[in-house]
């Protein structure tokens, strides 16, 4: 695997690994009937969109576009 491909290998499985902690941040603030403004609930949030994002802008990237 050349250096590119591990670079977009690494940035995919780090942006999975933000979702995923924003979704248990998510799940956990939820089962505790957390308040609409609770910092947990808005950093799950955060953390999601983020990984997301970059999920997005790598796999654009990948095909060129």
């Amino acid at each position: 695997m050349n250096g590119p491909g591990v670079h977009r290998g690494s940035t995919l499985v780090l942006s999975f690994a933000m979702v995923a902690i924003g979704v248990a941040l998510l799940v956990q603030s939820l089962t505790e009937h957390a308040s609409a403004l609770s910092g947990r609930l808005l950093i799950g949030i955060l953390f999601v969109a983020a990984g997301v994002g970059r999920t997005y802008v790598e796999l654009r990237r990948g095909r060129g576009a």
